[in-house]
Formats: C-alpha cells, sequence, structure tokens
C-alpha cells in the first residue's frame, strides 16, 4: 500500500527563535521544534541528555523498603533470587542485580524461566528455585506485577518478594509483595513511567548502593559499578523499543559510551561476535546485532546462555557462550524464514482484504518463539494487522502485530471466548488457544475487525517528513549537526528529509542473497551519495537513468574496512513531477 507523504511543518518563527538563543543551524532547530522542544531549555535538555537529570531512585513508591530489606539480607547472609524474563530486558536486568549483589559480596542466585516450558512471570518453576537455593528474598526483573498466587505463597513460605517491574498492572488490587517498584502503578508518582525493566532494576541498583553507602551518593567500587552498569541499560532500553526521551535517553546515550568501554568478558565477546567490537556504537548495533543474540536463546527455549555469556568471569568463556549464542541466532534466522515463507503460503487463502481484513494464521510445528518476529514481517508485507499462531499436540501460543493506527487487541477481543488467555495493547498482544479452536477464533476476529472499519479499509499509512532539503545540503557538515539528536529511537525517531528532482549517477542494482535490498547512486549536479532500499528490490523496474525522483531518505554513517562515509537510507521514491 503506498505511503501518503506528510510534510512537518514546524513553526518558522519558534525555527528562527531557537536557531538564535542556541546558535543551532535551520535544519537542527527545526527537527528540535517539531519534536516537541521548541524553547530553549528543553532544546538544551534534549540535546545534552545529562546524567544529572537522572530522577532520584527513592521517588519509588516502596523502594526504601525494597533497599533495606536487601541490606538486611545481605548482612544476614541470606540467599537472595534475582528472578529474570526471557527476553533482553529481563536477561540484561538480572545481570545487572547479580553483578551488584557480587560487588556487596552478598550471597545470590538466579532464575530466568523457560519461554515454551514455563511461559512468562512468575509460576511453579519460581516456588520450587526459591526453595532450591534457600532464599530468603525474590527480586523479579521485568515481571511479577500481576503474580497475585506465587507472590502470596511464597509468603507462606517465609520469603519475601520485591517486585521490579514496568508493566501495566491489571485492575483490582496488587500482590501482596514486600515493595512493587513500577512506575506504572495507578498511584506512583514518580516523574518517568516509560522505563524499561532493565532501567527499573538499575534504579534499584543505584538505590541500594546508595543504601549500603549510608547516603545519598553511592561510593568508590559502587559508584564505577553503576556506571559500567548503563551499558545493561541501554541494551535494555533501546531492545525494549520505550521512548528515547527523558531518562532513557540518558540511559541510551551514556550506555552507548560505557558498553564501548566496557571491562565486561561477557559484553565483550558479544561485540567481537558481531563485528562491532572496534568501533564508536549506535543504538542500530544494539538492535540488529546485540539484542537478537541476546534474545535468541530465550526465543528457542532458555534464556540461561544469555545469562551465563553476561556473567562469565574470563575471556575464554564468555567468547565460547557469545559463539553459543551467535549460533541460536543464526539457527532462529532460519526457524523464523521456513516460518515466514509457510505464513505467506498460508496468507493466500485470506487474500480478500474486505473480507478479512486481520490475518489470522496457524501452523502445525510454527516455532512458537518466532511467531512474533513473522507476525510483523507479515504486517509489512500485506499492510493489515497479522496475528501468527504456532500450533504443537493440540495448544498453540500467538503473537499479534498491528497496522497503522488499528487497535490489534481491540479485534482479539472478538475472539476471546475461544482463547485460553490473551493480553497485551494496541500495537502487540500475545494469546495462548487449543488448536480446535482456531477457526472459531478467526472468523470472530475477522468479524470484530470488520466492524472497527465499518467498511472503511485501512488507510494509507502517513510517512511523516521532517524537512524538505536541497540534495547538496545533505553533507557530512549536517550529518555532524544531526548526530547531536542521537542516539534515535522511538519517539526520537531517524530524521526523514525530502530532496526533489534527483537523478541515478548510474544504473540500481538488487543486491542481498535473495535479490531483496534496492542500491542506488543518487546525484544532483556534482552531489552523489549512495543510498540503500531495504526490501525495495522489486521497485526497481520503477527506476530508469534519466528519470528523475523525489526521494525521502534518512543520513547515516558507513563504516567499511576503516572508512567512514555518509550514505542514505531509503524511505520512499517516487517519479519527480513536473
Amino acid at each position: 500500500m503506498p505511503s501518503q507523504w506528510r510534510l512537518r511543518n514546524p513553526d518558522p518563527e519558534a525555527v528562527r527563535a531557537l536557531a538564535r538563543a542556541k546558535d543551532l543551524p535551520p535544519v537542527l532547530a527545526s527537527l528540535l521544534v517539531s519534536r516537541g522542544h521548541p524553547d530553549a531549555d528543553a532544546a538544551e535538555r534534549h540535546l545534552a541528555a545529562s546524567p544529572m537529570s537522572l530522577h532520584d531512585p527513592f521517588l519509588f513508591r516502596d523502594m526504601r523498603r525494597a533497599t533495606q530489606r536487601i541490606a538486611r539480607a545481605i548482612h544476614a547472609g541470606e540467599t537472595i533470587l534475582v528472578h529474570g524474563d526471557y527476553d533482553v530486558d529481563g536477561v540484561t536486568g538480572t545481570a545487572l542485580l547479580m553483578r551488584l549483589f557480587e560487588v556487596l559480596g552478598a550471597r545470590a542466585a538466579w532464575h530466568i524461566p523457560s519461554r515454551l516450558k514455563d511461559g512468562y512471570s512468575f509460576g511453579r518453576h519460581s516456588i520450587e528455585k526459591a526453595e532450591a537455593t534457600g532464599a530468603k528474598v525474590v527480586i523479579s526483573v521485568d515481571n511479577g506485577t500481576s503474580a497475585h498466587e506465587v507472590i502470596a505463597e511464597l509468603g507462606e513460605r517465609g520469603i519475601d518478594t520485591i517486585v521490579t517491574d514496568h508493566h501495566e498492572p491489571p485492575p483490582g488490587p496488587l500482590p501482596e509483595a514486600l515493595a512493587i517498584v513500577n512506575p506504572k502503578l495507578p498511584d506512583s508518582t514518580y516523574p518517568w513511567r516509560e522505563l524499561c525493566g532493565g532501567a527499573v532494576a538499575f534504579k534499584l541498583a543505584w538505590a541500594v548502593a546508595q543504601e549500603m553507602s549510608g547516603g545519598r551518593r553511592a561510593k568508590g567500587e559502587l559508584r564505577a559499578f553503576l556506571e559500567e552498569a548503563t551499558a545493561y541499560v541501554a541494551i535494555a532500553t533501546i531492545s525494549d523499543v520505550v521512548p528515547l526521551l527523558d531518562e532513557n535517553r540518558v540511559f541510551a546515550r551514556y550506555g552507548l559510551k560505557a558498553l564501548e568501554r566496557s571491562r565486561s568478558h561477557g559484553l565483550r565477546a558479544l561485540l567481537e561476535v558481531a563485528g562491532i567490537a572496534s568501533r564508536a556504537l549506535s543504538a542500530e548495533d544494539v538492535a540488529f546485532q546485540v539484542g537478537p543474540r541476546l534474545n535468541a536463546s530465550g526465543r528457542l527455549g532458555s534464556a540461561e546462555e544469555a545469562v551465563r555469556c553476561l556473567l562469565a568471569r574470563d575471556a575464554e568463556t564468555a567468547r565460547a557462550h557469545a559463539l553459543a549464542l551467535d549460533g541460536l541466532n543464526q539457527k532462529r534466522k532460519e526457524i523464523e524464514a521456513a516460518v515466514l515463507r509457510e505464513a505467506r503460503e498460508a496468507a493466500r487463502a485470506w487474500a480478500e482484504r474486505d473480507e478479512h481484513p486481520v490475518l489470522v494464521l496457524a501452523g502445525e510445528g510454527w516455532h512458537q518463539g518466532v511467531v512474533g518476529i513473522v507476525a510483523a514481517r507479515l504486517v509489512e508485507e500485506f499492510a493489515r494487522p497479522a496475528v501468527v499462531i504456532g500450533l504443537e499436540n493440540g495448544f498453540g501460543r500467538g503473537s499479534a502485530r498491528t497496522f497503522g493506527g488499528f487497535d490489534v487487541l481491540a479485534a482479539l477481543a472478538g475472539g476471546a471466548p475461544h482463547f485460553e488467555r490473551f493480553g497485551g495493547h494496541r500495537q502487540a498482544a500475545g494469546l495462548e488457544i487449543r488448536s480446535e479452536n482456531v477457526p472459531a477464533a478467526r472468523a470472530a476476529i475477522q468479524a470484530r475487525a470488520r466492524e472497527m472499519l465499518a467498511g472503511g479499509g485501512f488507510a494509507a499509512q502517513d510517512l511523516w517528513i521532517d524537512c524538505e532539503l536541497p540534495f547538496p545540503e545533505m553533507n557530512a557538515t549536517t550529518m555532524r549537526h544531526l548526530d547531536r539528536m542521537t542516539p534515535f529511537g522511538a519517539r526520537n525517531e531517524k530524521p526523514l528529509f525530502l530532496s526533489r528532482r534527483v537523478y541515478l549517477a548510474q544504473a540500481p542494482r538488487q543486491v542481498g542473497a535473495a535479490n531483496d535490498h534496492l542500491l542506488l547512486s543518487l546525484r544532483q549536479g556534482e552531489h552523489v551519495l549512495k543510498a540503500l532500499g531495504f526490501r525495495m528490490g522489486e521497485r526497481v523496474r520503477e527506476l530508469a537513468l534519466g528519470t528523475p525522483l523525489d526521494a525521502v531518505y534518512s543520513p547515516r554513517w558507513n563504516t567499511f574496512r576503516g572508512d567512514t562515509a555518509l550514505e542514505l537510507e531509503l524511505a520512499d521514491f517516487r517519479t519527480a513531477g513536473p
């Protein structure tokens, strides 16, 4: 479905005023104004992203109770169990707290549920692990806000639970934990609610460091630990796709620097295996190189391999774990490709968009660890929401992803009577279902979606363009100004520019293993830049030498064999008008 190009139009006077006040080039001032930083103070806060702007961890409800109980456990020699989760957020937060307790000389163990065997959050496995380790305190990472029954049973067994989480609590009372540290609690007064789970774990670590230092500042080794630990938080923040604003922007920017110079054997090994150890790191490096490797073991079964890598005590052990994660990630890609091929074929039976506005696909043997990724790919290809369900032994787990602004959770609710359970939010959701109920659930979801769309269908997605720019002005100087806005991510997206009437400097090429990408050389006058269009290979037929184009793109630095050059990532293009 063609994108609707929309050009942002920030107030010209506000742009000029900000440019004058902060001595900024117009292109940077325009970006800041259009992204909600219109005055000098707001722009300075965003550009500086200073660690001094991080909020006091004791602003969390229950933080004092949590740190006092942890301090008592450390002094009494009690075992603390860190109960994580199988995604990047939970894995990095688990490693962070385990490193903290190592610095403090505390007795600690860790536990990560199996995605396929245990499912999300607390369960019987949590009680068994706590008793097996002799834990007197359990600290959750990235889960626990709705684990009423298990937390109550742990309490009956004399085990205190401290929940650190960032998920929305369900309606009704909260679990009877000793403390719940979550910025999204209904009565929370914490200033920033969009932290990821790893960042909440860091806030707990910061508060414990202060508690153990006897004041408002962490001292000595603990302070050094916290600075290094921002590397874990950057990985979690970027991988969990939380808004890169406020504290998250600080964590991402300074955490990437901490990751570059990290002394952690596990982190170093991951960077080396990914081939990014000897360069300045970007958010994209984390999102596409580090995050997927850490996620791979959790997607295919147990995330323990990822935790062991991050906690490795020597370079040799760390490299062995990193290579294992690299192999699992490659296997994940192969599984994902196979499921995607079968899902594409299955989608042909539901091609009629008005009758089937949501793709609901299920397959026996489709790996449940990759259904979310496959659903996202189908949304891109078919321009409609997708639900992909992996079936095994009469039972299925599925993931849903939306298209545009459509509320996919509301559509799923139409099939609620047929699910074992489901939940999520407007953009993404998950479900569990018995195999025999899939046809009825599909019909109910489609019916609800048709009601929601009321015969109107899906509108073309808007492609918001930040600025129209003469092509020769997209140069290294401009890019260095744009670097002040990094790291880019959710709510601080890579800027998109429109340059009109550019020409092909040479014939276009299809590249990639499946010729699915497009490599262009664009010129206007003497100014020439390479441009890469991901998954645009089939559009090569739209191009011809000598025909002017209007191109929408995002600029980026590309380093190859030690040389760094400016290049473009195409978002869209079309033949230029007269």
